[in-house]
């Protein structure tokens, strides 16, 4: 009975998890004055009887085996006052009752990348080369693993050698989606996995808005690149402001659909992120020269009032078009190149005197 009444504050959180125990729940505890014994807090923060009782009894009885099956594929469960729980994620409005986590949170600033599963060629390529700058610079890269601007996020981090985080909405014995199975183990390798689900459960519509509040919670700012007027990249947004994190958003064409959320974020106070260094001046970070400095490549083979394509600028250069599209992109977020509404590149500066 003792054992019961005081069990390991671990499991007593995973038993509560396993009761279903939901916001009202999550949001008591975290309200509950510390320094009674858990249950205690509970009880005080009105959590009923018939809730906590369950989760008791699933603390003693299905909680160490939902542990240890996770833990033997990998996963550890992970609750606050743990080493390297994210001490960050604790001070939010609604914290997890505890995290089942694939990999190491590193102790490092993180950016949460996110937008549309539909991007356009210009989200990705604007999401890869965010991921790319930010690994670069050792912050880490912070996504849900989606189709579309998660995925390129996480992949530039990821080719640049840097870290990145996926936060689920499934538990951590199924891939969502299926085809990211080889992102999550290259993630999994270098950063971390993160659920709050048990194992067993689907990636339901619902589990994506209440991600979003883990996204924002470990994020130190939460850049959207591309998202539809009604998207879960805003709810992530809208959840960063609350916690008081700092929120840019990239400016879109204003013929697509895909930036309508960013550009409205913009118009209501967002940060626009113009070039990669917005984004670690919004952060207070200084990378290494090499994460800011634009690539100078591609820039001999335009001259000073030249207006070229992508296609003539890869014949200039022998290069494949898709290899010169990403480089034009980072050059134009940089402030190498401007992009007429033809498509075709100029130079923002001359280019340098020959000889």
């Amino acid at each position: 009975m003792s054992a019961m009444r005081h069990p390991d504050p671990g499991l007593l959180r995973l038993g509560l998890l396993l009761a279903g125990g939901g916001s009202a729940v999550r949001r008591a505890l975290a309200a509950a004055p510390p320094g009674a014994e858990l249950p205690g807090r509970l009880a005080a923060a009105g959590v009923g009887r018939a809730t906590l009782d369950a989760a008791l009894a699933l603390a003693a009885e299905a909680a160490p085996e939902v542990a240890a099956r996770a833990l033997a594929a990998g996963w550890r469960w992970q609750v606050p006052g743990d080493e390297g729980y994210p001490s960050l994620l604790q001070t939010t409005a609604d914290p997890p009752l505890g995290l089942f986590i694939r990999g190491r949170l590193a102790s490092a600033p993180a950016v949460a990348v996110v937008g549309s599963r539909r991007a356009t060629a210009y989200g990705r390529q604007v999401a890869r080369l965010l991921g790319e700058e930010l690994g670069r610079a050792r912050v880490v890269v912070l996504s849900g693993m989606a189709r579309g601007v998660d995925a390129e996020a996480h992949r530039g981090a990821l080719a640049a050698g840097g870290s990145s985080w996926a936060v689920w909405g499934c538990g951590p014995d199924t891939v969502y989606p299926p085809e990211h199975r080889g992102l999550a183990e290259d993630i999994a390798a270098s950063g971390a996995l993160v659920t709050e689900y048990p194992p067993g459960t689907p990636p339901r519509p619902q589990h994506f808005p209440e991600r979003n509040r883990i996204l924002a919670g470990l994020a130190t700012a939460v850049v959207v690149v591309e998202a539809a007027a009604r998207s879960g990249a805003l709810i992530t947004a809208r959840l960063g402001l609350e916690e008081g994190r700092e929120v840019l958003a990239v400016p879109g064409s204003i013929f697509s659909a895909q930036s309508v959320g960013p550009n409205t974020l913009l118009r209501v106070g967002a940060r626009p992120l113009l070039t990669p260094r917005d984004l670690f001046d919004a952060i207070g970070w200084a990378p290494p020269p090499a994460a800011t400095a634009a690539e100078d490549g591609l820039l001999q083979w335009i001259g000073a009032g030249e207006e070229l394509s992508a296609d003539e600028i890869a014949r200039r250069s022998g290069l494949e078009v898709a290899a010169v599209t990403a480089e034009l992109v980072a050059l134009e977020l940089a402030g190498e190149l401007l992009r007429g509404s033809d498509g075709r590149y100029s130079r923002v500066r001359s280019a340098p005197p020959e000889g």
